[in-house]
């Protein structure tokens, strides 16, 4: 396993490039899977804008007025953090090289650097807005496309979305919550791909909402980009080895599989970033303890090996974006298609649930229910309803 990008780069190619250590490899899938599926986004907004179902906003935008002092008094700050941060690090390589994450948190740093860099941001902010400088300031429209708007509604669903899987993992392990608020929210790790979806979802259409833009033909265009971003984000998982792994798998491989690799039905995850021997979950239990105590710390991987399931779900997921981007302009009913996005959404995670690790929020006789589960049903079943109204809205408007 790659924890962080510097650990793919010096196994498969030799290079030792420090400063690749502040790159994990899921938080680097995660943004390679935000870029793509928006940029997918974006031609589904387009498209619909050029079908007539988007139309343009208008935005004011006043011109010819020189930086007010807020605007410079940022610049400065920012060129500040980035000349102590980043421009002092070949001047304090040997701090940096040794962790590099440590470094990024502390209060390590060349100041002088950093005010050098804070005063060069300052004052190329204040001579760009001055060259444009009118005698007097006028307020111009502008005319923004639907598609113009895709690094807003990103950056949106990126925010929310994290704040959104935060929630829904200190939720979910709500004991663990309580024992350490403050580490479990600040903490990188931790996050529930459902709080991210929910909360980034309804937050991105607002935004769409507040731009005027019909809801429905937006939540048509993201739902392939969606599946796109969900099966790039799970590589991530299974390249980093961050747990999200499904349970012990000792059973021998079908011979219907033997022309994949071993590591597709089972895979003890080496060198995973959580750094950690043990694939069970139950602390009381005999296999638990014997996992610990057979846990080599020079030689970190899991004491038995259990289902890929993020390699599942990657596969499944980028299968099902490209079903729906090859099957988008059939849908006539605004809001089918996202629908549609429902139903696979909650039966593909209903289903890997069932070989996954996971939190059980409570039993029915011997079976424990998850929150992902419990979710996914919801999901299903508003998708179904969803289809159906969708349908009925359509035969009313003709």
């Amino acid at each position: 396993m790659y924890p962080t990008i510097y650990d793919a780069v010096k196994d498969l190619f030799g290079i030792s490039i420090p400063f690749l250590k502040l790159l994990q490899s899921f938080g680097f899938f995660v943004a390679i899977s935000f870029l793509i599926s928006a940029w997918v986004f974006a031609k589904e907004l387009a498209r619909k804008e050029k079908l007539g179902l988007l139309k343009a906003t208008i935005r004011k935008v006043t011109t010819g007025i020189a930086a007010t002092s807020s605007e410079i008094a940022s610049q400065i700050l920012f060129g500040f953090l980035i000349g102590w941060k980043f421009i002092s690090i070949p001047f304090l390589s040997a701090v940096f090289n040794e962790d590099p994450r440590a470094y990024m948190l502390s209060f390590e740093g060349n100041i002088y650097i950093g005010i050098a860099a804070g005063c060069a941001f300052g004052f190329w902010k204040w001579k760009s807005t001055q060259k444009n400088k009118l005698a007097e300031s006028k307020e111009i429209e502008e005319t923004v496309g639907a598609a113009e708007h895709i690094g807003n509604m990103t950056m949106v669903a990126a925010l929310f979305g994290f704040l959104g899987a935060k929630i829904f993992h200190m939720l979910e392990n709500f004991s663990d919550f309580l024992e350490a608020p403050g580490e479990m929210f600040f903490s990188f790790s931790g996050l529930t791909m459902y709080g991210g979806l929910i909360l980034g979802g309804i937050a991105v259409l607002v935004y769409a909402k507040k731009q005027g833009f019909n809801i429905f033909h937006v939540m048509d265009a993201c739902a392939p980009g969606l599946f796109l971003a969900y099966g790039i984000g799970r590589l991530g998982c299974q390249i980093s080895g961050d747990g999200d792994w499904g349970i012990v798998n000792l059973a021998p491989k079908p011979g219907w599989l033997n022309f994949l690799p071993d590591w597709i039905w089972a895979y003890d995850y080496p060198n995973n970033v959580n750094q950690t021997c043990n694939p069970y979950t139950n602390p009381n239990s005999i296999e638990y303890i014997q996992a610990q105590l057979m846990c080599d710390p020079e030689n970190i991987r899991l004491a038995a090996p259990v289902f890929p399931t993020p390699l599942y779900e990657s596969f499944v997921n980028i299968i099902f974006f490209f079903i729906l981007w090859s099957q988008r302009k059939k849908f006539s009913s605004p809001g089918a298609l996202f629908c549609v996005y429902l139903i696979f959404n909650g039966l593909e995670r209903f289903l890997v649930e069932l070989i996954r690790v996971n939190t059980t929020l409570f039993k029915i006789g011997m079976y424990h229910v998850t929150q992902a589960e419990i979710i996914a049903l919801g999901l299903m079943t508003l998708g179904g309803l969803g289809l159906v109204w969708t349908k009925k809205r359509a035969i009313k408007t003709q």
